[in-house]
């Protein structure tokens, strides 16, 4: 790995060395007015005022106009940032590095994802044998401006095939795309309108796609309930597609995906309701119109089909199991009374896959991944030695293949991969990147803090090697805690630049993710997701407490779920942080589920319409409804793009209307709109970098700094 080019000296390089003494002038803000509307929602008798129920109608002259002068305003403040492009050009310049993913084999050629250093989207290359790579897809070549993305790629068994998916503007919908992979020629018209989907194809006569019935409305906002599972057949019309389930009006299911084992035997459908449980069905694709046999008729429980060895199932299932767990049932009689444990439950989150005749089974221990592999008769084979404390991904590949590839990275070592020998458990490095980044400068450590009910929870916390405990060292503290999504240890070029100028980066296993299990998610949910934001809380109180920093030089941050976890906790405790950033956020809990697939998140919210107690509940801590007149709340910078169709713009609209109106302090509470963006998937390079400077610049202004604190690093790059 390239030595850092900046020296030992910054090491005692203070950094509140560059904070002025003197009182640093603010910059003056004038709001955009935002007309208020007399709309009023009854909920169980009570009344509801929306008055920026105006902003939801996201493709109205009105809408944009107010999107046009938030941006002046908000630009405006940043532009007069005088650090600001100094961070821009750090980013660049660290983020200007080859990026190279781990090699698969498809057919004769082996694959893989490549980015030159500042290429705006990762470019598909292939091999065959030991000649030179060539470029297959690039997908900067889509569009102009480099915000039409690669989406997804699948190929047939043999290789000859592939269909692969664009997303354009951000989009959650897809177009599909043919392509014959020895010509390199496209087969036949685009398909369109696909959402929430895989590609799995059945030989090489078609492949099996979801998509909904295309929305009445707005394309963006429009709601969208009922999916389905279609099969396409090669060289036929898209309206020809055979639905194969889903689209019954008796039962909505939200989310149906398909997918064909590996030799082609079975199809099995993964009917699905909200977010979390799901029924499973299956076919015998040797069986001409054999019928749909059911396995699962309820969506109680997380469970889906592994590998199969003939008739013989592995099943992931965490059915009285809340950590998870692999039985084995034959396919002739597949019901859950017949099935049998093959690698059970264990005290930590299991998460498996297979490769090379073995089953790999990844745990989670607080966070951190431990290997173990397996052989066909349930034997452990061994323990994979990592190469560190860290996040261990890609333990699988096709079975007759001997050796794979798999990556591994933490909070300060950037991803790196590795060749896996499934018979002696050896792997040698295969590439690690060259960057302008010294790991060995930067600690991580974890500790477990005590949340408002007593309840341990972990924490990653890293920074630079001799950080002063002095309270004063600005900290992002980053959160998720829902939807059973684990927050693993990784490596991010953004947070790089946030520590090497002396930042802290802190990371709580929040209750609402999987990092424990089923449990530790559900605890998360409904009429307890009270926890979660009190765990948030609990880990900045522990960060104060500790002198790692203190509220003048803390920020909170977070995405989509974690956008309603920051913005519950500003609402909550506007006194505890310095710097709020909620992005692409569930902010309207009263109105979610009338957006696009959002009655799907009910698993983890409810819904207001549901009971009145749960109403309640959802309005005691929805972002929107909570911003209290008189108040003065932390300097703000809401995030959103204007194609968000999953967590749609609205809900960043009203919240920041609301923040502008009502903010009592002096602090800025400004929208940063992103245009021709969606949820944050496929983002090109180019603009993620200016969102991360725009970030950076405006939570370490809002901390009382007027010039980046390690000036060497500056120099050094420049020089």
């Amino acid at each position: 790995m390239k030595t850092s080019i900046f020296s030992s000296l910054l090491l005692a390089f203070a950094f509140t060395a560059c904070q002025n003494e003197k009182q640093r002038e603010t910059i003056a803000v004038n709001y955009p007015n935002t007309a208020k509307v007399d709309t009023v929602d009854t909920y169980f008798g009570t009344e509801v005022p929306d008055p920026y129920r105006w902003l939801e109608d996201d493709r109205s002259a009105q809408t944009e106009g107010w999107v046009t002068e938030q941006n002046k305003t908000t630009f405006g403040y940043l532009d007069k940032i005088p650090f600001r492009e100094d961070l821009r050009q750090r980013l660049e310049q660290l983020w200007n590095y080859e990026k190279l993913g781990a090699p698969f084999t498809e057919g004769d050629h082996t694959y893989f994802y490549k980015n030159n250093g500042l290429q705006n989207q990762y470019v598909v290359y292939r091999s065959k044998g030991d000649g030179e790579p060539e470029v297959f897809l690039d997908p900067n070549t889509f569009s102009e401006d480099g915000t039409t993305s690669l989406a997804g790629l699948s190929f047939t068994k043999d290789g000859t095939l592939a269909t692969y998916m664009i997303s354009e503007g951000g989009s959650d919908w897809r177009k599909a795309i043919v392509m014959d992979t020895e010509r390199m020629e496209i087969l036949e018209d685009t398909l369109t309108d696909i959402k929430f989907s895989g590609i799995s194809w059945k030989d090489n006569d078609g492949f099996y796609y979801s998509s909904y019935d295309k929305p009445k409305g707005s394309e963006l906002s429009a709601k969208t309930d009922q999916h389905k599972l279609y099969y396409h057949k090669l060289g036929t019309p898209q309206s020809q597609d055979r639905l194969i389930y889903g689209g019954t009006p008796e039962e909505k299911h939200r989310y149906i995906s398909g997918s064909v084992t590996e030799d082609g035997r079975y199809l099995f459908i993964y009917p699905r309701i909200s977010t979390s449980g799901n029924k499973l069905l299956m076919q015998d694709l040797t069986r001409p119109n054999a019928p749909l046999v059911t396995i699962l008729d309820h969506a109680d429980t997380d469970t889906y089909v592994l590998e199969n060895e003939g008739s013989k199932l592995f099943l992931v299932t965490n059915m009285d199991a809340p950590n998870q767990k692999i039985v084995t049932v034959d396919a002739s009689d597949p019901g859950p009374e017949n099935w049998e444990d093959f690698i059970p439950e264990t005290e930590h989150v299991l998460s498996p896959s297979t490769g090379g005749g073995y089953f790999f089974a990844e745990y989670m221990v607080d966070a951190i991944s431990k290997v173990y592999q397996y052989d066909y008769d349930g034997n452990r084979v061994r323990e994979v030695s990592l190469p560190g404390l860290g996040s261990a991904s890609g333990f699988g590949g096709k079975k007759e293949e001997k050796e794979f590839y798999f990556s591994f990275t933490n909070y300060s070592t950037p991803g790196s991969s590795y060749k896996y020998n499934v018979e002696t458990g050896e792997y040698t490095p295969y590439w690690s990147p060259d960057i302008d980044f010294d790991p060995s400068a930067y600690t991580s450590e974890q500790v477990f803090y005590t949340s408002k009910d007593g309840t341990k929870v972990p924490m990653i916390i890293t920074y630079k090697k001799g950080l002063e405990r002095n309270g004063k060292n600005p900290t992002i503290l980053y959160g998720y805690g829902g939807f059973n999504i684990s927050l693993t240890p990784s490596f991010s070029i953004a947070n790089a630049v946030w520590m090497e100028q002396g930042g802290v980066y802190a990371v709580p296993n929040l209750r609402g993710g999987g990092e424990y299990g089923k449990k530790w998610h559900d605890a998360g949910t409904k009429m307890q997701k009270q926890n979660v934001f009190d765990d948030f809380i609990a880990a900045a109180e522990y960060l104060i407490a500790n002198n790692y920093t203190s509220s003048e030089h803390l920020a909170i941050r977070g995405g989509s779920n974690g956008g309603l976890l920051v913005g519950a906790t500003m609402t909550q405790r506007p006194d505890l942080v310095q710097v709020a950033l909620p992005a692409v956020g569930v902010l309207d809990m009263l109105r979610y589920h009338t957006f696009t697939s959002g009655a799907g998140w009910a698993y983890d919210y409810g819904t207001a319409d549901e009971s009145e107690d749960m109403f309640r509940y959802l309005k005691g801590y929805s972002p929107v409804h909570n911003v209290r007149a008189n108040t003065a709340y932390p300097a703000t910078l809401v995030t959103t793009g204007d194609h968000d169709d999953r967590v749609v713009p609205a809900h960043s609209f009203k919240f920041a209307a609301e923040l502008q109106e009502k903010q009592a302090g002096d602090a800025p509470t400004l929208i940063r709109i992103e245009t021709n963006a969606g949820h944050g998937a496929g983002t090109p390079v180019s603009k993620t970098i200016e969102q991360y400077a725009d970030i950076f610049s405006f939570t370490l202004f809002n901390m009382g700094y007027d010039a980046l604190p390690n000036q060497a690093v500056l120099k050094d790059f420049k020089e």
